[in-house]
């Protein structure tokens, strides 16, 4: 504050800092200020071009007015050809770099193999960690938990433990780790899926971009299959974000032992002949959602079929939903649950999940309101914001390719 003995003069009119409404401008300067914009323009050989008139396409465009191009006068239209003749080359480079990107990822998944290994043989059991591997785990835990204690093999009840081979359902708890996967897996199938011993990735030669699951199985009561596979198939081009199209899935037939199938269940009836008064059973399988129907997956269908087979509106969509979700299990396999399956079964991955999407809520609340443009009126905090609806959109990812 000033100091008491200081007079404080208020503001005048004319003590008021100049401002374009408060100071004088000679007519002529003024004049200046306000150039005249011709309607037309003359360009190159003398062509008129409408001025407003490409303003307003301009703002048709910005607006995603596809259809304004044609609109455009010639010698925008010719540029317009040539910017995306630039864009050409800059596709020819990123294809390059997503097939080199691509055989990088193959030399690092045959690396990744001699560590794969090591964990699928001390989750099986056949092979103990080392006392280093043990110390370094450990040096992670306690930066997590500073308060962790040691494990030492003389503790009581460890000796009546070392019956125990490797990490029982380790995979099985792994996969319930991961929110889209764990609402495919049944009670049934965890059953079967506490015979898994390991998964494994291997990329298909770049003549033909895709990759090969395989899920090693013990012997099991429910199927005879040893390995069960599901192979991705990528188109050879990349789409309009850089990633190669997604073409097919195919997976492995699974030997079902009898009335072991997981994807039925199986109705029982007694049926009594009204002639002769005999009882014979009959036994209906009707199809029931598993997780073993990760190596069933549906087909991408063509204009044809959907026509020929007279989808709805209703079940194209859902059989997209299918694909999607396929497509997406697939992916997190790949690129999520093989590199960091510790972290699944132990569930350290849900922390940062759980951090992702409670972010994401946070945004998503933000994003449902939005300033008040009038700030005219004097009211109240509640009511300077108002509530907007947000529909989320959906992309799909081989829809635009770069030609």
């Amino acid at each position: 504050m000033p100091p008491k003995d200081v007079p404080i003069k208020p503001p005048t009119a004319t003590s008021a800092a100049p401002t374009p409404q408060n100071t004088f401008v000679p007519s002529t300067l003024a004049a200046l200020g306000r150039p005249d914009v011709p309607a037309t323009i003359a360009e190159g050989d003398g062509e008129a071009i409408d001025v407003l008139g490409v303003s307003k396409v301009l703002d048709s465009l910005a607006l995603g007015g596809l259809a304004g191009v044609e609109e455009l006068p010639l010698p925008v239209r010719r540029r317009v050809e040539g910017l995306k003749g630039v864009h050409v080359e800059f596709t020819k480079l990123e294809t390059k770099y997503r097939k080199e990107l691509y055989e990088l990822n193959r030399k690092y998944s045959e690396l990744y193999n001699p560590i794969y290994n090591r964990r699928a043989a001390i989750v099986a059991g056949h092979a103990e960690p080392t006392e280093e591997d043990i110390s370094v785990g450990f040096s992670k835990t306690r930066e997590e938990d500073p308060e962790a204690e040691p494990l030492h093999m003389g503790e009581a009840g460890a000796d009546a433990d070392e019956d125990i081979k490797g990490v029982p359902k380790f995979w099985v708890a792994a996969l319930k780790n991961h929110m889209d996967i764990a609402e495919l897996i049944t009670e049934r199938d965890e059953e079967a899926l506490a015979y898994l011993k390991d998964i494994r990735l291997e990329y298909l030669p770049s003549a033909t971009p895709g990759y090969k699951l395989s899920f090693y199985f013990a012997p099991n009561e429910f199927f005879t299959n040893d390995v069960l596979t599901k192979t991705y198939i990528y188109e050879d081009e990349v789409d309009f974000a850089g990633d190669y199209v997604y073409s097919s899935a195919e997976g492995t037939t699974i030997n079902w032992n009898e009335e072991k199938d997981l994807t039925k269940t199986y109705e029982v009836r007694k049926q009594r002949n009204k002639n002769t008064n005999r009882t014979r059973i009959i036994k209906r399988a009707e199809p029931t959602p598993s997780f073993f129907d990760f190596f069933s997956p549906p087909a991408p269908l063509s204009i044809e079929q959907i026509e020929s087979h007279g989808m709805t509106e209703e079940q194209l969509e859902e059989h997209e939903n299918r694909l999607e979700l396929d497509y997406q299990v697939g992916e997190d396999l790949k690129d999520k649950i093989i590199p960091r399956a510790i972290d699944f079964f132990t569930g350290k991955v849900l922390e940062y999940e759980e951090d992702s999407i409670m972010s994401d809520e946070e945004e998503d609340e933000e994003n449902q309101w939005e300033e008040d443009s009038d700030d005219s009126e004097d009211v109240s905090p509640v009511n300077t914001r108002r509530q907007v609806s947000k529909q989320p959109g959906k992309t799909d990812p081989g829809e635009c390719k770069n030609q």
